[in-house]
């Protein structure tokens, strides 16, 4: 810890630039929590192995992102430390006891000579441009597909992303085959060891890791990723379909699938543990952060899950890891069914990015007794605040009785909102508060009106206007048949809260290649950087 150099300072612990080297190259468990807005850090810069944590939305997260109140947390920010030591503050008060500030936040990182990484987990997608580096992933282009497919060739083309975004859009003939899954689902898609199997996704990185995902698991048949995925087919002049619901396919040749998982084990040293010794993590939980993530689909968690383990796609956890790790050298245990498929798959993976201690859980289904989705944790219970139906704003509306902050994101504001709202990012409310038009009530709004209730407090301590929550937020408004507006009308604040993704973007095939750019610049920038932990294994041969 740095000497303290004045009386606020002498209140929250500061680490230096160096100190954080220092622990980020040890083993001990650590937590690198940037606390700036998701947009503003993919803009300009965070640190590789730094975890989101926006100001904003710290109460609803630090739960499940920061499990042990007694791990050592290190907050940043630009610089100035003023959102870190707020975010300080609000972790103290929820029972933190081992947080700290880094001193300078990235700026002092960039000036000591580190590397700053914009867009998103840079960490999770440089491995997957490492791997295919390390392996040489085999791949082909948008135009080499489209021939092969026009030709009749018999192709297996698995898309690896989520449902959800496969339900957005696809390539014709593609099936969706999230990369979590590829490995338990897909022989029985294979009429014979000749078959070509191409992955793809929206870009690159889960091209690659799926592709790699099959051939580690010792697939006989050739496998390929889609070169660019479907950036490139966008950009090639070739349609993509939408609307059509995606279906995974069912499960079948189990045994082949479980001779995979047990290659993958047995190749990436993934141990596999047993009920009573998760026991005895939990038990030493206090001492050590646990992770317990189930890897299956969604729907196998509903009917049934190991009580205490939350959901995780495991193509989704391997692809932004921290998102769901915050704390590095902690230990994951990745629960499966009693095939084990999907935990080998995404824990081979997670042994070679080197950010966690991993390993494996087999349960069957009188020990997945828990049902349902299992809620959010809280630290602390939300606050008390007074509320108003959506009827009753809705009353408040034509008289110009009240004016609406909308505290969701940028982009779900855009998508609809309750009409003369004005956009509002909570961390930054006390900036402008003074300025509110009107005379009337503040109600606030966010998409399920967790946020807003979490901000009515700090909007209040700042004007005389009587503060108001809309009860069950914007979900609720629109659920009441109230209608929506859309569109961008009033930002009280800029929306740099989010990162878009390209295909968001207005001039889509120049935000394709700038991305492409980036990610395939990322291999040389970690070199430069020096603080990833990859780990490399002898390839794999057919099975």
């Amino acid at each position: 810890m740095s000497a303290p150099q004045n009386t606020e300072q002498a209140i929250v612990p500061t680490v230096t630039v160096g100190q954080l080297r220092e622990r980020l190259a040890g083993t001990g468990e650590i937590a690198l929590i940037d606390v700036r807005e998701q947009g503003v850090q993919a803009r300009d810069g965070y640190i590789l192995r730094s975890a989101g944590l926006p100001l904003s939305q710290l109460e609803l997260r630090a739960a499940t992102l920061l499990p042990r109140l007694h791990a050592p947390v290190i907050v940043t920010d630009a610089g100035d430390e003023s959102l870190a030591r707020r975010a300080v503050a609000k972790l103290q008060a929820l029972g933190y006891n081992q947080v700290s500030v880094l001193l300078g936040g990235v700026a002092a990182w960039r000036a000591q000579g580190g590397e700053l990484f914009t867009g998103t987990s840079a960490l999770s997608k440089g491995f997957g441009e490492f791997v295919e580096h390390q392996y040489g992933t085999p791949h082909l282009s948008a135009e080499a597909l489209k021939q092969r497919l026009d030709n009749g060739e018999r192709i297996v083309l698995l898309d690896g992303r989520t449902l959800a975004e496969f339900d957005t859009f696809s390539i014709p003939g593609a099936q969706a085959c999230p990369n979590g899954e590829l490995v338990y689902r897909v022989h029985p898609l294979l009429a014979d060891d000749s078959t070509p199997v191409v992955i793809n996704c929206a870009g690159r990185t889960r091209s690659i890791i799926g592709a790699q995902t099959l051939i580690n698991a010792g697939l006989k048949n050739p496998v390929l990723a889609l070169e660019n995925g479907t950036m490139d087919w966008l950009m090639a002049g070739f349609d993509l379909q939408s609307g059509v619901e995606a279906t995974v396919a069912a499960p079948a040749r189990l045994q082949a699938a479980d001779a995979a998982a047990r290659h993958l084990i047995e190749h990436f040293r993934v141990p596999v543990i047993d009920l009573p010794t998760l026991e005895h993590y939990r038990l030493e939980a206090t001492q050590r952060t646990l992770y317990l993530y189930d890897v299956r689909t969604r729907a196998e968690y509903q009917a049934g899950h190991l009580p205490g383990a939350r959901w995780a796609e495991g193509g989704q956890l391997v692809q932004g890891v921290d998102v769901y790790i915050g704390v590095q050298n902690a230990r994951v245990v990745l629960v499966d069914d009693e095939h084990g498929v999907r935990a080998a798959a995404a824990g081979s993976w997670l042994a070679q990015i080197g950010w966690a201690e991993v390993s494996i859980l087999r349960v069957d289904a009188a020990q997945a007794s828990e049902r349902g989705d299992d809620p959010q944790p809280l630290r602390a219970p939300l606050p008390k605040v007074q509320r108003l139906t959506p009827a009753a704003l809705a009353e408040l509306l034509p008289a110009g009785d009240a004016v609406v902050l909308d505290l969701d994101s940028s982009l779900a504001y855009r998508e609809g909102h309750v009409p003369g709202a004005w956009f509002a990012i909570r961390a930054r409310l006390d900036q402008r508060l003074r300025e509110l038009p009107g005379s009337g009530a503040v109600v606030l709004t966010s998409s399920d009106g967790r946020i807003a209730q979490l901000a009515a407090a700090e909007v209040q301590a700042h004007v005389v206007r009587q503060v108001l929550v809309l009860e069950g937020g914007t979900q609720a408004w629109r659920q009441a048949g109230q209608k929506l507006e859309q569109g961008e009308q009033r930002l009280w604040d800029s929306t740099d809260d989010v990162w878009r993704s390209p295909y968001q973007l207005q001039d889509r095939n120049a935000a394709f290649r700038e991305y492409l750019d980036w990610e395939l610049g990322l291999v040389e920038q970690l070199q430069r950087d020096g603080t990833s932990r990859f780990k490399t294994f002898p390839a794999v041969t057919a099975l």
